[in-house]
């Protein structure tokens, strides 16, 4: 079951990075706009991020296992669909679509990890999961920069999508028979599915993901700004309406005791940090590699190896480690990334292209974020109820995956915004003010760690 769910979680993961090294010719073959290239790339974490907590509620609802597969199917359908597009619009939408597939698939894998393990069994499923949840990233750079620079019988870009069908449909053939039936509690089943807490949470996230998305490409226009201010107004009545919801005795999208339970609010916060720091950094390192410095999608994709390596070895690994070290390994990881972004930016400030001196500091960034991620999401997830795994899994992925977006907004921001002109030294000086700010995000993540935990 772990492997089913684990590898339908990468793919899922993978194509959200995927497409950013493919961007160029999708943009030639295609003739897609600035900002048709932006919802081809951005669309289906879009629909992903504003779909989550509702996909985790409809697991829930309708079981994990039928959930699971029912958002394979469509992700799988949709990739397809993605591979044959003949047009930015197809493209887009189907983007959209593979998103909404995402969004159902992906709650269920921390939801049927923690119905299904307990113990020691969980701790390392879980160390499994964190490692997939974050080298998918670094990986989807490396697998776009390969399959585009294979050009595949003359295809160009479409196989970072086409990858996805057999083994989609692989795992549509062995699910049912490998993973465990779903048993839903009676009440479960009939907890009413909240539509009008769905619809705030929605409103919500999607006035805070497009302009972010799309702010920087159109210089931040005044609507933008006025999304993201109305996204917070929208935020505070969705907290609300939940909470009197809670009170009254029905049925929440979120059940508030799982936001306000022991670690959860750190937790959350520890998770934007983590992820919107390896997003900025990613993006940040793909624009100096290949706009900079003229790399090949082949050859940026491969540089981000050590990275990926480094990160899925942490986080399959980190549980060995002796145990009186346990209580500083995230602060401890949040500031070994934080050294290791400075030092990469120390590296390549003067236009130099990557060389092994870099590489340590690649390992770093790839160690040190696991060790901020992996035993934060196996310490806090211990701590849920396992009727609460669904709310959980929800809130958690999604605070995750708005890092990710606010990463790739705020660093991708700086680091065009000091960009002086074209060449390897203009570029190499934006990267190394990004790299600051980069440090800068994640010594705050260890600063929230460090925090008496009678205030998280």
């Amino acid at each position: 079951m772990l492997a089913i769910v684990l590898t339908g979680q990468f793919m899922a993961l993978l194509d959200v990075f995927i497409v950013n090294v493919g961007a160029p010719a999708i943009r030639t073959d295609l003739h897609a706009s600035g900002a048709g290239l932006q919802l081809i790339i951005a669309g289906y974490t879009i629909s992903y991020a504003v779909l989550l907590i509702t996909g985790a509620r409809l697991g829930a609802r309708i079981g994990h296992r039928r959930a699971f597969l029912a958002g394979l199917a469509v992700f799988t359908a949709s990739s397809l669909a993605c591979g044959l597009a003949t047009g930015t619009g197809q493209l887009i939408g189907f983007r959209f679509v593979q998103g909404a597939g995402s969004a159902l698939m992906l709650p269920q894998v921390l939801s049927l990890i923690q119905r299904t393990y307990t113990g020691p069994s969980r701790a390392r499923a879980l160390g499994v999961y964190s490692a997939v949840l974050a080298s998918g990233a670094a990986a989807g750079q490396v697998v776009g920069g390969v399959l585009v620079s294979a050009d595949l019988f003359g295809t160009g870009w479409r196989p970072m999508f086409l990858v996805n069908v057999p083994i989609g449909v692989l795992l549509l053939a062995v699910g049912p028979r490998m993973m465990p039936r779903d048993d839903i509690s009676t009440a479960e089943r009939a907890r009413a599915l909240d539509l009008p807490g769905m619809l705030l949470l929605a409103a919500a996230v999607t006035l805070f993901t497009v302009p972010l998305v799309l702010g920087q490409d159109q210089g931040w226009p005044l609507w933008g700004w006025l999304g993201l201010g109305l996204s917070a107004v929208l935020a505070g009545a969705f907290a609300g309406y939940e909470r009197r919801l809670a009170a009254r005795g029905g049925a929440p999208l979120i059940t508030p005791r799982v936001v306000r339970a022991p670690g959860v609010p750190s937790a959350m916060v520890s998770a934007v940090l983590a992820m919107s720091a390896n997003a900025g950094f990613l993006l940040m390192l793909t624009l100096h590699l290949q706009s900079g410095l003229g790399y090949s999608a082949l050859r940026t994709g491969l540089t981000f190896v050590p990275c990926a390596a480094a990160f899925g070895l942490v986080g399959l690994n980190w549980q060995r480690l002796p145990q009186r070290w346990q209580p500083v390994m995230v602060p401890g990881g949040f500031v070994l990334a934080a050294v290791s972004f400075a030092g990469l930016g120390v590296a390549l400030r003067h236009g130099a292209g990557v060389g092994p001196v870099c590489y340590p500091a690649l390992l770093g960034v790839g160690a040190g974020l696991s060790l901020a991620y992996s035993p934060m999401l196996t310490r806090t997830l211990a701590t849920v109820r396992k009727e609460d795994a669904a709310d959980a899994s929800g809130v958690l992925v999604t605070s995750a995956q708005l890092g990710m977006l606010m990463g790739v907004a705020a660093f991708g921001a700086l680091f065009l915004g000091r960009l002086a002109g074209p060449g390897a030294a203009a570029s190499a000086e934006a990267m190394w003010v990004t790299s600051l700010a980069l440090s800068g995000a994640a010594l705050a993540g260890a600063a929230v760690r460090l925090l008496p935990s009678r205030s998280r």
